[in-house]
C-alpha cells in the first residue's frame, strides 16, 4: 500500500519544481535565453547545473548497483570517469569554446569545419539524448513503484509531464533554477541519510570488516585485456562526454570564460564527493542484503529497511532530484541542436522567433518520443547503451583537433567522424571482447590527420572565430 506521507512529499516536491520552472519562463525573451540562459549564469548556478545534470540514474541507481555486484572497480566509469571529464573540460576545452560565443556543440563543428560537419555532429548528438531521457523516466517509474506501490506507468507519465512543462516554458533558465534546487536537496539528502543508514547497519567500520578486500581494488590485477577494459571505463565518459551537448551547453551558458572553467572544476569535485556515497551504500548493501534479486534496487531496499517515514521522504526527494535534474538536461540538449543548428542548416536565414519556436516544439516532440521509449521497455539501462560511446567514437577527435590543431579542416573532420563510427561498429561485431568505442578513437584520429594533410590546398583550414566573425584570441587557452 502506498505510504501517504511519501505521496504527499512527492506531490509537494513536483509542484515546487513545476512552479520554479514556470517562474523561470519569464526570463525567456529569445533563443539565447532559452538555449544558454542569455549566457549570464554566475559561478554558483553554473556549478550546480553541471553537477546536477550527471546526478541521475547512472550514479544513484547504476553506480550503487555496480558497486553491489563488483566493488570499486565496477564504478570506474561513473563517478570517477565522469569527474575526470569535468576536470579535462575545465582545463582544455570550455575556455576557448565560451570565448567563441557558441550556442551548441554542433555550432562549433559548423563554424570550424563547415555546415556538413555541423549536420553530422547534430545527427550524432540527438539519438543518444532521446535514449538517455527515456532511461531516466523508466528509473523514475521504478523508484516510485518501490517506494509507494504506484504503477510505474503512472510515475513515468507524471515525470514526463512535469519535465516537459517546465523545460518547454523556461528552457535553460528553468533547467538551471530547478537543477539548483534539485542538487541542493540531493547533496543534503545523501550527506544526512548515508550516516543514518550506515549507523543503523552497524557502522562503516563494522561493514568494512565484512567486505572482501578485493572489492576495494582501484585497478585490475589481471592480464592486458583487463587493463584495456579498465582504460575504457575511465575514458568512455572521461573523453566521450567532452563532446556532449549537456556538458558544453552549461559552459556556454556561463557569464564569462572564467566561470566556465571554474564551474567545471567545482562540479567535478562535487560530483566525485557526492557520487561516492551511493557507491559506499551499494557495497554495504552487498553485505546487508546479499540475496537481492535486482541490484538496481539496492538503495531503495536499504531505505525501506532502515529509514523512518520522514527520512524516507527526504531520501525519495534526493533520488527524484537526481533523475529529474538529468532528464531536463537530456531533453533540452537535443532540442537546442534541432532548433539552432538543424534549422539553420536547412533554412540559413531563419529568424530568432522561428528558432525559439522550433526549439520549444522539439522539446515536446523529443519528450513524447522519450516517453514512448520509456513505456516500451522495462530496463533502465537498455536505453542507455552506447550513449557516450557514439560521441567518443565520432566527435571527440575532431572536437579536440578543431581546438588544438590548426591544420585540421572540414574534409578531415568528416572523415574522422565517418571512420570513427564505422570502426566502432566493425569492432563491435568482432568475436573478441574488446572496447570497440575506445579502439575506434585511433582510427578516427588517423583519418583526420591523413585527410586534413592531403586536402590543405583544396580545403584550407578555417580559423576559430567568435560570434561576430572575428579571429579568436588564442591567449590563455587553458583553464588556469
Amino acid at each position: 500500500m502506498a505510504n501517504p506521507l511519501v505521496l504527499i512529499g512527492l506531490g509537494v516536491y513536483l509542484a515546487v519544481m513545476l512552479g520554479v520552472g514556470l517562474y523561470a519562463g519569464r526570463r525567456v525573451r529569445n533563443s539565447t535565453d532559452f538555449i544558454v540562459a542569455g549566457q549570464r549564469l554566475p559561478l554558483l548556478l553554473c556549478t550546480a547545473t553541471l553537477a546536477a545534470t550527471w546526478f541521475g540514474g547512472g550514479i544513484c541507481i547504476g553506480a550503487a548497483s555496480a558497486a553491489y555486484k563488483g566493488g570499486i572497480l565496477a564504478v570506474i566509469a561513473d563517478p570517477f570517469g565522469a569527474a575526470l571529464c569535468l576536470f579535462i573540460a575545465g582545463l582544455f576545452y570550455v575556455r576557448l569554446m565560451r570565448r567563441m560565443g557558441l550556442m551548441t556543440i554542433a555550432s562549433f563543428f559548423s563554424r570550424r569545419f563547415g555546415p556538413r560537419a555541423g549536420l553530422l555532429a547534430s545527427l550524432c548528438t540527438i539519438p543518444a539524448y532521446v535514449g538517455w531521457t527515456g532511461s531516466l523516466l523508466v528509473a523514475f517509474g521504478r523508484i516510485l513503484q518501490i517506494l509507494t506501490g504506484i504503477d510505474p506507468t503512472v510515475g513515468i507519465c507524471a515525470a514526463a509531464a512535469i519535465v516537459l512543462i517546465y523545460t518547454w516554458a523556461g528552457g535553460m533558465w528553468a533547467v538551471t533554477l530547478t537543477d539548483f534546487v534539485q542538487v541542493t536537496i540531493l547533496v543534503l539528502g545523501l550527506f544526512i541519510l548515508t550516516p543514518i543508514l550506515l549507523g543503523d547497519m552497524g557502522g562503516w567500520k563494522a561493514l568494512v570488516a565484512q567486505i572482501p578486500s578485493s572489492r576495494f581494488d582501484f585497478y585490475p590485477r589481471g592480464d592486458a585485456a583487463s587493463w584495456l577494459a579498465y582504460a575504457r571505463d575511465w575514458l568512455v565518459i572521461g573523453l566521450g562526454n567532452l563532446a556532449g551537448q549537456d556538458l558544453i551547453q552549461r559552459s556556454l551558458s556561463s557569464r564569462d570564460e572564467k566561470v566556465a572553467y571554474r564551474s567545471a572544476y567545482l562540479a567535478g569535485l562535487l560530483y566525485i564527493t557526492v557520487g561516492l556515497l551511493p557507491v559506499f551504500l551499494g557495497m554495504a548493501g552487498a553485505i546487508i542484503l546479499p540475496d537481492l534479486a535486482d541490484p538496481d534496487l539496492v538503495m531503495m531496499s536499504l531505505a525501506l529497511k532502515y529509514l523512518p517515514d520522514i527520512a524516507l521522504v527526504l531520501f525519495m526527494g534526493a533520488l527524484v532530484s537526481a533523475l529529474l535534474s538529468s532528464a531536463d538536461s537530456a531533453l533540452l540538449a537535443p532540442a537546442s541542436v534541432i532548433g539552432w543548428d538543424l534549422l539553420r542548416y536547412f533554412k540559413p536565414d531563419a529568424e530568432e522567433r522561428s528558432s525559439l519556436r522550433v526549439t520549444r516544439l522539439s522539446v515536446l516532440l523529443l519528450g513524447a518520443l522519450s516517453l514512448l521509449l520509456a513505456l516500451r521497455t522495462a530496463s533502465v539501462y537498455d536505453l542507455m547503451v552506447d550513449s557516450w560511446s557514439v560521441l567518443l567514437a565520432s566527435l571527440f577527435v575532431p572536437l579536440t583537433a578543431g581546438l588544438w590543431w590548426s591544420k585540421s579542416n572540414g574534409p578531415g573532420a568528416l572523415a574522422s567522424i565517418g571512420v570513427g563510427l564505422c570502426a566502432w561498429q566493425v569492432l563491435r561485431i568482432i568475436p573478441v571482447d574488446l572496447p570497440a568505442d575506445l579502439l575506434a578513437v585511433p582510427f578516427s584520429a588517423l583519418a583526420l590527420i591523413i585527410v586534413s594533410l592531403l586536402t590543405q590546398k583544396k580545403a584550407p583550414p578555417q580559423p576559430l572565430i567568435d560570434a561576430k566573425g572575428r579571429p579568436l584570441d588564442y591567449k590563455n587557452r587553458l583553464g588556469i
